[in-house]
């Protein structure tokens, strides 16, 4: 089984970590690898056989499949921000490979739509779609581009000291425009009345987990604007992140421990000094402690009741809502992708156009379709996979789902469900499957090993609350919720990862930078020089073409 990280064992623990990081998602090993570039020694501690969070990779029975990388935008662009960071934090060792020029394809029921790679040619798509709305179509392009330039102000606040950051997330309605607090609906319905190019223009909407009508548009806008000029794979699929991370941190004198969880966060005299953990009860101290477990978890479980409740965090909880859960079918096929003809790109799957009835309805229980079905193939996606797996193929499908289906199960042990669980399972297995094959009907027949995760999987492994994937959810509300701060109210702890910045790889990316800064105090500017400094070792790394020999 591929895993990355060193399994915790106490004897292996320093006694002079400048930082401990609990969690090891992408935000705490951004964070965790930025402070060992600028000579930090971290001990970072995740509760999985394995490090990365929603990068990690599993397999089983031969196959090997992502858990959250389905796909990375700007990363392709050596100058992009995003870019940066990962050659920064990986010295150069992540590589990265193009999907398909049409990386997602847009099904609403029998009609079909491409996303191209580029900004004029995703236009010229849209347009042979809906000829009479181009100068909306120019518009709405023009407007993702908006967003993007000023969305470094939007968040700067979490870089800034908490009291300053606060106040700052109180003045920016004063400087940034209006659509920045309007939902996606909204925004868009002041472009256009066609109510199916905004279905289009939406069906992106499950990479953060709300349909236009309860999604902020920043957010929308980010994640639109990430994958324009198209989207990407790591080469030799998403363990590599943690796997080229992981040394940068070991290098400064660090560690990465997995089966470590954690119990609690000790605060003493009103500051965080280090952590308990759930085996034994042994404590490892550090004058910086981070939190990547989740804004909801830390406060609720990570910090004794009486601290929580003293610092006026728990009353705070109930203006945020937990993000949706889904369920993930992982199928391996006989065949390689080629042979399978596999594509590399994603597909959306929709009933209608109208996501926001569809997914009302379906959560009302008053609509059995599931809202949105999504489809990726990663064997397809990286270039690296014939060569470790041969002959064979991998297909991921996500789904929404509904926390309250799995509830008579909770708190169950992952694999002993019982009979039911597992009929349950199947039923659902099924209808996913028939999707799929709708759409790739030539893998009818070549299915060779499936296993699905629900929400309870969902917190089994990611030690969340009920299932959920993006924590925290991304309604205008949750950016108005100015305590949400990369510093909380006690002295020496901090918090990084999605619920700090937003959802997905790239936020979470950047809350590890904005945490990292915030840690260092008034030095924190030498996290930007650290950026701008890196310089790659060679013209390939840089993404420059090279001459073939």
């Amino acid at each position: 089984m591929k895993r990355t990280g060193t399994r915790f064992r106490p004897r292996l623990v320093r006694d002079d970590y400048d930082a401990i990081i609990i969690g090891s998602g992408i935000g705490g090993l951004t964070t965790a690898a930025l402070l060992a570039k600028l000579g930090k020694r971290v001990c970072v501690l995740e509760q999985h056989y394995t490090a990365g969070g929603y990068t990690h990779s599993y397999e089983r029975e031969g196959y090997e499949w992502d858990v959250g990388v389905h796909y990375i935008g700007e990363v392709h662009k050596p100058w992009s921000a995003i870019r940066r960071v990962f050659d920064v934090i990986s010295d150069g060792k992540l590589e990265w490979a193009p999907m398909d020029a049409h990386y997602d394809r847009i099904v609403i029921g029998e009609q079909t739509y491409d996303y191209v790679a580029g900004r004029e040619e995703f236009k010229a798509e849209m347009a042979r779609h809906f000829p009479g709305e181009v100068a909306v179509l120019e518009r709405y392009v023009d407007l993702l581009s908006e967003v993007s330039a000023r969305v470094p102000r939007f968040f700067a606040g979490q870089a800034l000291p908490r009291s300053l950051g606060m106040l700052y997330g109180k003045l920016r309605r004063l400087w940034l425009p209006d659509y920045f607090f309007k939902t996606t609906r909204e925004v868009l319905e002041g472009l256009t009345s066609n109510q199916e190019l905004i279905g289009v223009l939406t069906a992106q909407w499950g990479d953060y987990g709300l349909p236009p009508a309860e999604a902020a548009f920043v957010m929308h806008a980010m994640v639109a604007k990430h994958y324009i000029t198209g989207g990407n794979y790591p080469v030799g699929g998403a363990t590599k992140i943690s796997e080229t991370i992981i040394p940068v941190i070991e290098a400064a004198g660090g560690h990465v421990f997995t089966y470590a969880g954690v119990d609690k966060i000790l605060v003493e005299n009103g500051r965080a000094v280090g952590v308990r953990m759930q085996k034994d009860g042994f404590e490892i101290r550090a004058p910086q402690i981070v939190s990547c477990a989740g804004l909801v978890p830390t406060y609720t479980r990570l910090l004794e009741p009486q601290v929580a409740s003293d610092y006026g965090l728990l009353e705070q909880l109930p203006k945020v809502k937990l993000s949706a859960a889904t369920l993930c079918l992982y199928a391996g096929f006989k065949g390689s992708a080629a042979e399978l003809k596999l594509p590399k790109t994603n597909y959306w799957v929709y009933p209608t156009h109208d996501h926001d009835h569809n997914v009302s309805s379906f959560m009302a229980g008053q609509n059995p379709a599931m809202p949105l079905i999504y489809i990726s193939f990663p064997s397809a996606k990286d270039p690296a996979w014939d060569a470790h797996y041969p002959n064979k193929a991998t297909v991921e499908i996500v789904a929404p789902t509904q926390p309250q289906w799995f509830a008579q199960w909770k708190g169950t042990t992952w694999g002993k469900r019982g009979a039911d669980y597992e009929a349950f399972k199947a039923q659902l297995t099924e209808q996913l499957l028939e999707t799929l094959y709708q759409h790739q009907p030539q893998l009818r027949g070549a299915l060779d090993f499936c296993e699905l995760g629900t929400p309870l999987s969902t917190e089994w492994y990611q030690w969340n609350e009920q299932g959920e994937i993006y924590g925290i959810d991304h309604r205008v509300e949750r950016f108005e919720q100015h305590w949400i701060h990369s510093q909380t109210p006690i002295k020496g702890l901090y918090l990084t990862g999605a619920d700090t910045v937003t959802a997905g790889v790239g936020g979470a990316l950047m809350a590890g930078v904005l945490t990292a800064s915030r840690m260092l105090g008034w030095r924190g500017y030498r996290v930007g020089q650290l950026l701008k400094s890196w310089k790659p070792e060679s013209k390939a790394e840089a993404g420059e073409p090279t001459q073939a020999l």
